[in-house]
């Protein structure tokens, strides 16, 4: 035992060296992954085949997992549904999944696989985050027994759930999260009665995480973020791009710009259902990106990130983002509009007759206004002001407040809001603001091809999406895309 005398000198030299070992910035990896999926079926396969499918998943994983550690990455992001894929009823995954413990059983599956039955998928990837000395995230699939006694027990005695899990360098359990909100299609799996708020440090700042559709609710996107105060959010998806407003990159990007945190988006890849679009995500834009819905390619991505976002010099300030919209008048014309549908919802639209001009467009509570100079005005492209402010979804239903200055399919105005990729025209400049109820507002610009514009927009302190000069390529969509969580409808258990 240390004397007295020397126990504070001893303590400061510790705290010291933690404070060494902690790194300013990390290299981060994300992988997309091409899934080799299963044959569908109403009936579960043997569990021998079950995991042959995963294994040979497993093997593509390991190699990007190999690849990104021998790059030097300290994290690597895979996608949901990347071991064993989609097309399942709730009979049939029921071969692929396992049970997952709570990590505070600190248990290391590569070095003791068996200690809570078979788990041969968690040793797997245990070891691969061992061997490499990386941390290692992904998706599976987690089972817990029910009875009777519990009156929300499925007819089939156990709960299902979409499940991530993280394991560190020395391949140990460290995070485990069920995913709270739920696709539609996801009947194969139960809602955690509650949500989870999961975070874990490392010596690169720290993280949490959930899954896909999360990140459109309050619980547990807004909560990770702004109360449990993490520096990077971990984010397995399996993402169906939805032009105008949710590519995957597009939406990622602009979240993790409005959330003033980094996001590691992993997502399947798979053209035939529209999935593509991972990237490496900061408060200041994107860091690394890709979108192919040409090939069927896998892709690794690495950059280097803040450790702690908040602390960098460059961290945009707060915004108050109905400051601008608020305090003008209405731009003339707001009247010359028409109703338009963005799959189900109906925006208010307004065409942008002029090579330049001012308008305005309103719809519930929310006021768009919009300033811009094309740098041609083209006969065979047209493009709308739109509005829209109320709930969207189907099983779950939440609240947008949506500004958008897009491109239409057609010079057909009813064709506005329907999915673009291309565009012919450039934009000189452009200033879209609108009055949101929310302080959680996202900012989209998406140009011709299917791609971001990092550096070449900025958001004032007053709301406003602005170009920073002529646009340099032509502009599909800029968006201010706001949820206004309050409004929601209440969660399917509550």
């Amino acid at each position: 035992m240390l004397p007295s005398q020397a126990l504070l000198p001893a303590v400061v030299f510790a705290l010291a060296a933690l404070q060494a070992l902690a790194s300013d910035t990390f290299l981060a990896a994300v992988y997309e992954h091409a899934v080799i999926l299963p044959h569908p079926t109403q009936e579960p396969v043997p569990a021998s085949d079950a995991l042959a499918l995963m294994n040979r998943n497993m093997d593509v994983l390991e190699g990007a997992i190999k690849e990104a550690a021998q790059q030097g990455a300290h994290i690597i992001v895979t996608p949901e549904d990347g071991i064993y894929g989609w097309r399942f009823t709730r009979e049939s995954i029921y071969p692929y999944l396992e049970d997952i413990p709570d990590p505070a059983v600190d248990w290391i599956p590569c070095t003791d696989p068996s200690r809570f039955g078979p788990a041969p998928v968690q040793e797997r990837l245990s070891c691969m985050a061992r061997n490499n000395s990386i941390y290692v995230v992904a998706n599976i699939g987690d089972k817990k027994p029910c009875d009777s006694s519990d009156s929300s027990c499925p007819r089939d005695g156990r709960y299902q759930y979409n499940t991530d899990v993280v394991f560190d360098t020395q391949g140990k359990l460290v995070a485990r999260y069920h995913k709270y909100n739920l696709f539609r299609s996801e009947t194969q799996f139960d809602y955690p009665k509650q949500p989870e708020a999961v975070t874990f440090e490392t010596p690169f700042g720290k993280f949490g995480i959930f899954t896909c559709f999360d990140i459109l609710f309050y619980e547990p996107a807004v909560v990770l973020v702004s109360k449990m105060q993490v520096d990077t959010v971990l984010f397995p998806t399996a993402w169906m791009n939805v032009l105008p407003f949710l590519t995957a990159i597009e939406f990622h990007s602009a979240w993790a710009m409005g959330m003033g945190v980094n996001l590691l988006s992993a997502n399947t890849h798979n053209t035939t259902s529209a999935m593509t679009g991972s990237g490496l995500f900061t408060p200041e834009g994107p860091a690394a990106y890709h979108y192919d819905s040409a090939t069927e390619e896998g892709r690794l991505l690495l950059a280097e990130l803040s450790a702690h976002p908040r602390l960098s010099p460059t961290y945009p300030p707060a915004i108050n983002w109905s400051l601008h919209a608020t305090s003008i008048e209405k731009f003339p014309g707001e009247n010359d509009t028409f109703s338009g549908a963005v799959r189900r919802d109906i925006f208010t639209f307004r065409e942008l007759r002029h090579k330049d001009g001012n308008c305005t467009v309103c719809q519930g509570d929310l006021c768009c206004h919009l300033a811009y100079q094309m740098s041609n005005k083209r006969r065979d492209e047209v493009y709308v002001l739109g509005a829209f402010d109320g709930l969207h979804g189907s099983l779950i239903k939440y609240h947008w407040q949506i500004c958008t200055l897009l491109k239409c399919a057609s010079t057909n105005l009813s064709t506005c809001g329907q999915p673009v990729e291309t565009a012919q025209t450039r934009f000189e400049m452009f200033s879209l603001s609108g009055t949101f109820g929310t302080s959680h507002v996202f900012p989209e610009v998406l140009y011709s091809g299917v791609q971001l514009a990092p550096g070449e927009f900025e958001v004032l302190n007053d709301g406003r999406l602005k170009s920073k000069h002529s646009t340099s390529k032509p502009l599909v969509t800029a968006t201010l895309f706001g949820r206004l969580y309050e409004k929601d409808q209440p969660h399917p258990l509550r």
